[in-house]
């Protein structure tokens, strides 16, 4: 399956997706009155937003918000949303349910910002960020909805994830609940750059359909979608003859994108992005909150793991809970959560969730319901059990190394040998290795659990595994891989990543594919790209010297992965993972301006040895 681009374009609207038990915009209107405002900020811009009112007068109800650049649609008093809140059980329950266009975007007045800065000191009324609207919106709901109860929520996914963490920085003391979801973290390490390669398949569809609006003037317009491969679905020939980044602008954009034209213009991590790192500013942090997301979240996983580990660590006196699950991008909020491709989960898995976590936790801190909830509740993939911890990583895990050897064995056990060894191969970036046995123009939503197989014949693609294992091996928290390598030319990408091996008799499940067998599947846990020039920094690129042993260390990012008994561990090592991310031309020089000629073969090494040794930094249960 793929994921579409225009799925993003609807998070906000994840509750407005058909699900188990939801009712339609009928159920909505007979128990709702709608409501639509131009709030005013403490700058003079208004925002644009709907409000549903419970008809249910007997009691105070709380408020739950859902801000969105997404857009709060449909528009109207007499349009009604099919569903409200997080999940079908708020809105059965009874809450004044708050959507809102955020600044710039849509109905809302002001120019769009991707990812506000957030500013530490606001000294006058002109000094505004996400944290400023949203605690003029609360105050002005407050004191012009009536029968509140003067407790506010908020939740929202993916990119309203990033403005319920925003939402936090207002610091309003009626906001004692928040959930942000998948939320962007990071632009540069979530959706864009990982690690200084650019996510190519993910982004180049999204942005036209984004771009709605560059100006100050409000609207209902969409965004066009972009279709520039009509009568196919192959995107690895079709990015491959696109050819260069820049002729993402030469070709389509046209420099009509400001936005994607910032990504193109600020490929280092350099202070535009440093701007936009929200989690520098969450200390001081009242409201309780809980971080939701997915292992298998290919937009924000990052974000989700990260946002906990710092509000954890920065606010130790705050209730802080963590929920991750077997899910992609958002695959909490709708849908049974039970498999993920040929990958089966042993049951559902999301509806878990929404009853016994978010809508718990929600309820207990604006409804004051009982709450027995632990603070960490993660889903063991392998072993296809829900864990409970006090905090994550969990105490118990210690780290371990896993090393690669010579012959491409993987053992805890390090090289003896002191003898220089490694593994060579020849990275083509005309003739990339692909991410996905046939990518399509999307970013497929299953590649972090797809069977490896296909790249069998590949010779650029190195790969180390272990003996069967004698007993089960279950990874808790983050992997960092070590790798010790030399390359021919002056800048390389690398791509590693951590697989499950099945035994030769592994049964199929129901949702193993037709041409699939489980049987030797080869399933991706955890994968991640590195842009070698980033190696000593990502602000400040540095070329490789061509044949001398240099180290490139980076974060894999967390897993909780149970590697059963009569399976192996597998780690492959490539160059290219295309067209998930860009071509590196393997020249050191600004790849977002490259020209088609400028791309090079070059032959790379990964070292083996006691001297230079390569391997994965993991956290063993």
């Amino acid at each position: 399956m793929k994921l579409l681009t225009t799925l993003l374009f609807s998070l906000l609207c994840l509750t407005a997706v058909a699900q188990p038990g939801s009712a339609d915009a009928a159920y909505v209107k007979e128990h709702y009155t709608k409501h639509e405002y131009q709030i005013p900020m403490r700058d003079g811009k208004k925002l644009f937003t709907s409000v549903y009112v419970p008809k249910d007068q007997s009691k105070k109800h709380p408020f739950m918000m859902d801000r969105t650049c997404y857009s709060v649609a449909p528009y109207g008093a007499e349009a009604y949303r099919p569903s409200l809140g997080p999940n079908p059980k708020f809105m059965q329950d009874g809450y004044i349910f708050v959507y809102q266009d955020v600044r710039g975007r849509w109905m809302s007045e002001g120019i769009y910002e991707e990812m506000t800065p957030e500013l530490e000191e606001h000294k006058t009324n002109k000094d505004v960020d996400e944290g400023t609207d949203t605690y003029d919106t609360i105050d002005w709901l407050l004191k012009n909805v009536a029968n509140n109860n003067g407790k506010v929520g908020v939740w929202g996914i993916s990119y309203p994830g990033f403005y319920t963490t925003t939402a936090l920085l207002s610091r309003h003391p009626a906001l004692v609940a928040a959930s942000p979801q998948a939320p962007i973290a990071d632009l540069w390490r979530d959706d864009a750059w990982h690690n200084g390669t650019f996510f190519l398949a993910a982004n180049f569809g999204f942005y036209p359909g984004f771009t709605n609006r560059q100006d100050d003037k409000p609207t209902q317009r969409r965004g066009a979608r972009f279709n520039p491969n009509p009568g196919s679905e192959d995107g690895y020939d079709f990015f491959l003859k696109m050819g260069s980044m820049r002729n993402t602008n030469v070709k389509y954009f046209k420099d009509t994108i400001r936005l994607w034209n910032e990504m193109m213009d600020h490929p280092d991590y350099d202070q535009h992005w440093k701007d936009r790192n929200v989690l520098t500013h969450l200390h001081d942090i009242k409201t309780a909150t809980l971080v939701t997301g997915g292992w298998y979240d290919a937009e924000d996983l990052y974000g989700a793991i990260n946002t906990y580990k710092v509000l954890a660590a920065k606010n130790p006196n705050t209730p802080v809970y963590f929920a991750m699950g077997p899910w992609v991008h958002g695959g909490w909020a709708r849908g049974l959560g039970d498999h993920l491709g040929d990958v089966d989960f042993g049951g559902a898995t999301a509806p878990y969730y929404r009853d016994s976590i978010e809508f718990a936790f929600f309820s207990h801190y604006l409804k004051g319901t009982p709450l027995n909830l632990p603070k960490v509740n993660t889903f063991e993939t392998g072993e296809n059990k829900w864990r409970n911890y006090n905090i994550w990583p969990p105490a118990p895990a210690k780290e371990k190394n896993l090393y690669f050897l010579p012959g491409g064995k993987l053992s805890f056990t390090a090289p003896s040998a002191t003898k220089e060894s490694f593994n060579e191969f020849v990275s083509d970036p005309n003739k990339p290795v692909p991410y996905y046995a046939k990518p399509t123009m999307d970013m497929e939503r299953d590649y972090m659990t797809a069977d490896q197989r296909f790249l069998k014949d590949r010779t650029d693609v190195v790969t180390y595994q272990t003996d069967v294992l004698t007993s089960d091996v279950t990874l808790a928290g983050n992997i960092w891989a070590n790798l010790k390598v030399s390359i021919t030319g002056t800048d390389a990408d690398w791509i590693v990543k951590v697989i499950d091996v099945y035994p030769d008799g592994a049964p199929n499940n129901k949702f193993t594919g037709k041409e699939v067998q489980m049987a030797g599947y080869q399933q991706m846990v955890r994968s991640e790209s590195m842009r070698g020039k980033y190696r000593t920094g990502f602000d400040k690129p540095s070329p490789f010297a061509p044949a001398k042993v240099s180290p490139v260390n980076f974060e894999l990012q967390d897993v909780l992965h149970t590697f059963k008994k009569g399976h192996r561990i597998m780690v492959q090592v490539q160059s290219s993972w295309f067209p998930l991310i860009d071509r590196n031309t393997q020249q050191f020089q600004d790849i977002m301006k490259a020209k088609d000629t400028d791309f090079k073969k070059a032959t790379h090494r990964v070292y083996t040895s006691k001297n230079n040794p390569s391997f994965l930094k993991v956290r063993v249960m």
